[in-house]
This record gives C-alpha cells, sequence and structure tokens, in this order.
C-alpha cells in the first residue's frame, strides 16, 4: 500500500472551561488538508519540549501554520510588550519559528494563514503592527464579535496581486475576493520577504519567502474555510498539495 503525505498542522494552547489546559486546531484546517491536498492531516502540538524539529521534518512531507488568538511575542522582534500586543503562545513561538526556517533550508513545502502569515515575517527577522485598525487609512480587519460562522468568515475585501507572481499564476487572476479575520499585521518586511498582495487599504496580504527551494506561501485571510469550494481557497491548497505529494515522491517543487 502507497504511503499517504502527511501534512503536520500547528495547534494552539488553549484553556477548557477556562482551566484544563489543551493543543487544538480548528476542524476546517483538517478538512482542507484532507480533501484539496489529498495528504494526511496530523496535528502537532505546539510544545517544544514534546517533539524535535528534525522529528518533526522526518515524520511530515509539509506544514500547515495555523492562525490562531494568540499572537507572536513582541520580544521575537525586538518591540516591547504593550496592551495592543494581546495574548501570547511563547511555546508556539519557540517551535514554529525555527521550524520555518530549518524547514526553508531543506526546501520542504509550507503554508502560513494568519497567525502563521505573521510567524513566516518574523522568521525572517521582520516586525508586527500591534493594531493594524489603529493606524490612519487602515480598515478594521478584525473578525467581528458576533455572528453565525458563515457571517464571521464572509468574504470581505479584495486582495491586488502582483501581475505574473506566484499568487497571481495560482489564482489565475491578479485580483482576488477572500476572507480577510486578523488584529496584528506586517510593519517591515523580514529578509526575502515578498509581497505579493495587499489589501485596498494597502495592508500586506500575501507574501512568498525569495529563494526558497520549495513552496514557502503565506496569506492573512482564512483560505481554510470552505477550501473545497472556494474558488481562491482550494487553488491555494491544491498548490500546497502538489508540493507536498512531490516531496513525498523525492521529487523537486517547481518554484518559478
Amino acid at each position: 500500500m502507497m504511503r499517504k503525505p502527511v501534512v503536520g498542522i500547528i495547534a494552539n494552547y488553549y484553556l477548557i472551561n477556562d482551566e484544563y489546559p489543551a493543543q487544538a486546531v480548528g476542524r476546517m484546517n483538517v478538512d482542507a488538508v484532507a480533501d484539496v491536498t489529498g495528504a494526511l492531516p496530523l496535528i502537532i502540538p505546539s510544545l517544544p519540549t514534546a517533539t524535535d524539529i528534525p522529528a518533526l521534518m522526518g515524520t511530515c512531507d509539509g506544514f500547515l501554520f495555523t492562525g490562531g488568538r494568540p499572537n507572536v511575542h513582541p520580544d521575537e522582534y525586538g518591540h516591547d510588550e504593550t496592551e495592543a500586543h494581546g495574548a501570547f503562545d511563547r511555546d508556539r513561538d519557540r517551535l514554529v519559528l525555527p521550524l520555518i526556517r530549518a524547514c526553508l533550508d531543506a526546501g520542504l513545502p509550507i503554508l502560513g494563514v494568519c497567525r502563521g502569515f505573521q510567524e513566516f515575517n518574523v522568521a525572517m527577522g521582520g516586525t508586527l503592527h500591534p493594531e493594524i485598525r489603529d493606524l490612519p487609512g487602515r480598515m478594521n480587519h478584525r473578525m467581528p464579535p458576533d455572528g453565525t460562522l458563515e457571517e464571521k468568515f464572509a468574504l470581505r475585501h479584495d486582495i491586488t496581486l502582483t501581475p505574473g507572481g506566484k499568487f497571481a499564476q495560482i489564482f489565475g487572476a491578479e485580483t482576488v475576493l477572500v476572507n480577510s479575520l486578523h488584529g496584528q499585521g506586517i510593519e517591515e518586511p523580514g529578509d526575502r520577504i515578498v509581497i505579493e498582495g495587499r489589501a485596498p487599504d494597502g495592508t500586506p496580504e500575501a507574501i512568498h519567502i525569495e529563494g526558497a527551494p520549495g513552496f514557502a506561501l503565506a496569506v492573512q485571510w482564512h483560505p481554510e474555510y470552505q477550501a473545497d469550494k472556494d474558488k481562491v481557497s482550494r487553488p491555494l491548497f491544491e498548490a500546497f498539495g502538489d508540493a507536498v505529494n512531490r516531496w513525498s515522491a523525492g521529487e523537486a517543487w517547481a518554484a518559478e
């Protein structure tokens, strides 16, 4: 029987009933990997004491760096902590930032979503704004506090993409409509971070890492929501799945 490729899905720290510590990911991340990439989803606890990077990279053929309520701690990019920075998950910081860099060096496929997008930037030496909506001329990109899941994850604004760039090639378009939901965002791009997509207010929302030997793309929206149906989400996960399958088969991913 042929082995299925494995995609590690990075989990977040949660407290159940405000007292029971847990590691979890949203079901939609699991479904996106299982239904669109064709890989086996494997939930990875964001606990550096429970695993190690070589073991993870030896087990997985790609990683999905998910969104989550906790933010990257500003210590990781040389800023002071403020109330605007919100909650943190230091264990996840300690695991994923070096994991991103190790995957880049090896060419192992990685896809970043929301917090994962921000982690790509910080891993490459970039900085983050703690609250985008407080900046002059910026929109409020945060998730609405009320409404159904469909209303919260509704498509909100266009992204303008670099003509001929990696994302424009994947989507077959230079403008796409997305469900952008986030509070923080890129301040200074990190080394080799190439911004390929921006919201109408100029906020960076699609990036790739220049010179990466493998798939290394990230978005500041939530393509995992209805990934099997959405005309933007599906091709992104299909492209990631193609890279994962190629890695599993020992083939190079064509990074034009």
